[in-house]
């Protein structure tokens, strides 16, 4: 072979050499890129499957074909519920529990108004849930919250700040006697103790803080009553069970609980908690500031005497044991610790704890009474500055 051959021969070899790699190159960049794209559509289609079957179960028109207009009442007093069940009766809608999860996420249950309202079978479900509220303005429901460690009286005075009472009087009527609300076995046993009569409010500590939902028609025994019904949920068999155990009925695990959330920040509760219970089995006097505060309706950091000696079954620091009924609404986290306190400190005996600056909610724990009372010297100061800058006295 000539040398002028060789080479032409080599340089086709080495071309199409060449244009195998260029090629293969390409197909590896390319490949990725094509089976991306063909899952992709894939993914696209099996969505788009699923949403029309979706769409065509719940949200779609009930009847496409349907242009005719409906009469639809909603009524004062009428839940939510009650809507989407009156919706899925009349044919408008596809599923009321699909409705109701719709209007729940959109947050629209509160938007539904008031009124009659003419629907057609050929809208959507969502369609039919903008038109329901846009009614005469009045909406159907409304959110009330009880904050943890609010009493009866913080509650109903923010029912009425809120425009949910015209005046706070036959609610703390109601709570004040309680009677009305014999049926709920808590309320009768603290009916039944012959102490009743005493007590500031029967139903304090009784009203489950948490938020809810009533109608806007809803009454002050309304209120209460859907409150008192959280109490009996929310005091599982478990805490029966540990009360029991505890030698307590559910009236003082609720009283030490309302001590302990206006005491303590939550880190602490346990702890607090722990305090309380020592105390108890040692026969000593509880001594809680905050029942002093429930007595006299003043948050002081600094104690006199006239507040330490004022006479009432509530004032720990007169009577032994725990005060003659809860000083709040506590919450389930403190009544968790007052069933549950502190095992190290309990095993620990420590008797005493006081505030440290009271802007930080930091608590001091000693177990002897010289070890209170060095760290009582450290920061009464603190407490009586805090009560002069709030012009408390």
């Amino acid at each position: 072979m000539s040398k002028d051959k060789h080479y032409t021969y080599r340089s086709m070899r080495d071309e199409r050499e060449y244009g195998l790699y260029w090629y293969s190159g390409l197909w590896h960049i390319l490949r990725p890129i094509l089976v991306g794209l063909t899952v992709l559509v894939l993914v696209i289609g099996i969505g788009m499957t699923v949403w029309g079957k979706l769409y065509g179960s719940f949200l779609a028109p009930v009847d496409q074909e349907d242009p005719q207009e409906y009469s639809f009442e909603i009524s004062s007093g009428e839940s939510l519920n009650r809507v989407a069940t009156n919706l899925e009766n009349a044919g408008l809608i596809r599923n009321r529990s699909v409705f109701k999860y719709y209007c729940d996420f959109a947050g629209m249950s509160q938007k539904i108004q008031i009124g009659t309202y003419a629907i057609r079978k050929d809208m959507t479900m969502t369609e039919i849930a903008d038109l329901l509220t846009t009614g005469d303005g009045n909406p159907l429901v409304r959110n009330i919250t009880l904050i943890p460690g609010e009493t009866v009286e913080d509650f109903a005075a923010r029912l009425v700040r809120n425009g949910v009472l015209d005046s706070p009087d036959a609610f703390l009527a109601a709570c004040r006697d309680g009677k009305a609300y014999r049926e709920y076995y808590y309320i009768e046993d603290v009916l039944s103790s012959g102490r009743a009569g005493e007590r500031k409010y029967v139903l304090e500590g009784y009203l489950a803080p948490n938020t809810y939902e009533v109608y806007v028609t809803a009454t002050e025994d309304d209120i209460i009553r859907k409150l008192l019904s959280q109490t009996e949920a929310a005091f599982t068999v478990e805490n029966q069970e540990r009360a029991e155990e505890l030698g307590m009925t559910m009236d003082q695990v609720l009283t030490m609980a309302s001590l302990i959330e206006k005491e303590a920040k939550e880190s602490d509760f346990a702890r607090v908690s722990a305090v309380f219970h020592n105390r108890l089995k040692e026969g000593m006097k509880l001594e809680s500031d905050v029942t002093i505060h429930y007595i006299t309706g003043v948050r002081k950091m600094a104690l006199t005497e006239s507040d330490l000696t004022v006479n009432s079954p509530y004032n720990t620091y007169q009577m032994t044991g725990l005060p003659l009924g809860p000083v709040c609404n506590p919450s389930q986290a403190a009544i968790h610790a007052a069933l549950y306190p502190d095992t190290d400190m309990i095993k620990d005996k420590y008797l005493f704890f006081c505030a440290k600056e009271p802007e930080s909610g930091e608590l001091y724990f000693s177990k002897t009474l010289d070890q209170h009372r060095r760290a009582v010297e450290i920061y009464a100061p603190y407490w009586q500055k805090y009560d002069e800058d709030r012009g408390i006295r």
